[in-house]
């Protein structure tokens, strides 16, 4: 609609001034006449083009249907003026010139908006080359970013296998058994194209339960998200990172342990993801960590200023980390 009114727009101020120029060329006829005569034209002339260019594909039937619908527009508009004026008729001797004129001017409009769709199609076309361009490089930095995230996580449960295979052979055991869980969930996350929400919580499950063996009794975990919520399209390895802030900044400095609750909400017409832990609390340059700031990052990739991440200290103790992600 807002084209439409553009090219109508356009084409009033194009008229007007043909009638201006037409009126100091030829001095038989007062302005008005002229305007009237150049609006019942113009607007013929672009209407009918508009529909051909709407409703026929580009190529060599378009361009048929403009020689014909040319002259047949001009004819169509000098009709309506000769009605609308009361002045004029097709047995006028001068006529035909001004349907030359209509013709000449008609087909300036034409070659106008011909030219106006192609620049309109090429700009298009680059706009979409340069957004695809984009999303390949979002991509790619979000997959970088990731994969920072997974060996640090690998390096450090198979340092722990390696410092408990000579100390307690079983433990270590249950902790290769885990780690073998957790894997088999990432390797069918890597291969799926739809990622939703519960499969995050379920490698966070498997995640917690590998903590857990180190832990032992010092660590708590649950996970609070209905079905509908898990159904939810969610971007991979956001949530670990928190996880594992909580886990190191929170429960593990603090004598006795904690708990850690992730909780999963729709509130606002937004999806809310928190992470509490009942730890030491925010410490000093606690936020500024390679983890937040990697998950930081992947939210501005992904969701500019409308994914966002919080971190407050609790009433009761420890610290709450809120992702909140446009739906």
């Amino acid at each position: 609609m807002n084209k439409i009114l553009a090219y109508l727009i356009v084409t009033l101020i194009f008229n007007t001034a043909i009638a201006g120029v037409l009126t100091l060329l030829i001095r038989d006829f007062g302005f008005w006449h002229e305007f009237i005569y150049a609006q019942c034209i113009g607007i013929s002339v672009v209407s009918i083009n508009l529909l051909v260019l709407q409703f026929v594909q580009p190529g060599i039937r378009r361009w048929v249907l403009f020689a014909f619908a040319q002259p047949g527009s001009v004819a169509l508009g000098l009709t309506l003026a000769f009605y609308i004026s009361g002045v004029g008729s097709w047995r006028d001797e001068h006529v035909w010139q001004a349907m030359v004129i209509g013709l000449f001017f008609g087909l300036i409009g034409a070659v106008t908006s011909l030219l106006s769709e192609r620049i309109e199609i090429e700009v298009k076309q680059r706009q979409l080359i340069k957004s695809e361009s984009e999303k390949r490089e979002i991509e790619a930095h979000l997959k970088l970013l990731q994969a920072q995230i997974e060996p640090h996580f690998l390096f450090n449960t198979l340092a722990n296998v390696s410092s408990l295979i000579d100390s307690d052979p079983a433990l270590a055991h249950q902790l290769l058994d885990r780690l073998n869980d957790w894997l088999r969930v990432a390797l069918a996350r890597a291969r799926s194209e739809h990622l939703i929400l519960g499969d995050e919580l379920d490698m966070l499950s498997n995640y917690m339960n590998i903590l857990a063996i180190r832990f032992g009794e010092r660590l708590r975990w649950r996970i609070d998200a209905n079905d509908v919520v898990r159904q939810i399209a969610f971007p991979p390895m956001l949530l670990q990172p928190l996880v594992e802030n909580a886990v190191r900044h929170g429960i593990e400095p603090k004598l006795g342990g904690g708990e850690i609750v992730i909780r999963a909400v729709i509130a606002n017409g937004k999806l809310q993801i928190s992470v509490c832990d009942s730890g030491v609390g925010l410490q000093e340059n606690a936020g500024s960590g390679a983890g937040l700031a990697n998950v930081r990052a992947r939210l501005a990739a992904l969701f500019g200023a409308a994914g966002k991440l919080t971190l407050e200290n609790n009433a009761a103790g420890g610290t709450t980390a809120t992702l909140e992600l446009p739906q």
